[in-house]
């Protein structure tokens, strides 16, 4: 069993497009399938592992399969161009990443072409390149933004009383759809100073999989290596956290931090 799993809190708002999917798919790993449910403990059959679970997904876009298949040596990134299999570990990071690729196929494969073609080029060294870089924070921290232009304003500007407390009422108009694992893996546990990279999204494209269509094709190499995100921190987003719901809340200048000095705002 993975640990943590059973730990989700599938009611969670930032979890709500992921429930019907990765719902079902945490209950087989953690235990038994519900009709085995009353069997005494010793007849019971044990939960999936996380690999077998994802890949068992309808529709799952490639194959996970257990770590030990990643050759030594060998990048992962490259592993998963080369294969089309996703080497899986039994814990929660690695859970949420395959929810990840069973929502987001075509950005995430698309995250995996640029990943491998600068390995490709560049080697893989201590310090990853600026495009690499860019891929792996949105990879791991990254969300889309659908909001009106106020709202976008507001948060380039790091104005956080207009963005959270003026503007309150435009979020009802606003969509915020996480693909970070790590991110995900950490909301498990919900802390206030967690930040999502978060890349703007047209919001007149309703569904996720156009979304992932079109993200796929926003990814270029020469506009991501600059890594054109916003810092957001989730838990001040209206309706996510209930303590927000007190204009206090965003009082807090260690999580909702001033601009730098100096700094262009994009």
């Amino acid at each position: 069993m993975a640990p943590g799993v059973e730990r989700i809190d599938w009611a969670a708002p930032w979890l709500q497009p992921w429930r019907a999917v990765g719902e079902p798919l945490a209950a087989r790993i953690v235990a038994a399938t519900a009709d085995m449910a009353a069997a005494p403990a010793d007849e019971a059959e044990p939960g999936l592992p996380v690999h077998a679970a994802l890949s068992a997904a309808p529709g799952a876009p490639l194959r996970f399969v257990p770590q030990s298949d990643l050759p030594e040596g060998t990048a992962y990134e490259q592993h998963i161009f080369d294969t089309r299999c996703v080497p899986t570990r039994d814990n929660l990071h690695d859970f949420f990443n395959g929810l990840v690729w069973l929502h987001w196929p075509q950005a995430k494969r698309r995250m995996n072409q640029l990943q491998a073609q600068a390995i490709a080029a560049q080697g893989v060294g201590a310090v990853r390149g600026p495009l690499r870089d860019a891929l792996t924070v949105f990879d791991e921290n990254g969300a889309l933004l659908q909001a009106p232009e106020p709202l976008w304003a507001a948060l380039h500007a790091r104005d956080w009383q207009r963005l959270f407390v003026d503007l309150r009422p435009l979020w009802g108009q606003a969509r915020l759809l996480l693909l970070g694992h790590a991110l995900m893996e950490k909301l498990v546990t919900p802390r206030k100073p967690m930040v999502a990279h978060v890349y703007k999204a047209p919001p007149a494209i309703e569904s996720i999989a156009n979304l992932d269509t079109w993200l796929a094709q926003a990814l270029q190499p020469e506009p991501w290596a600059t890594k054109p995100f916003a810092p957001l921190p989730v838990l001040g987003v209206p309706g996510w956290w209930s303590a927000n719901q007190s204009a206090s809340f965003y009082d807090d200048a260690q999580v909702f931090r001033p601009p730098r000095s100096g700094a262009a705002q994009r």
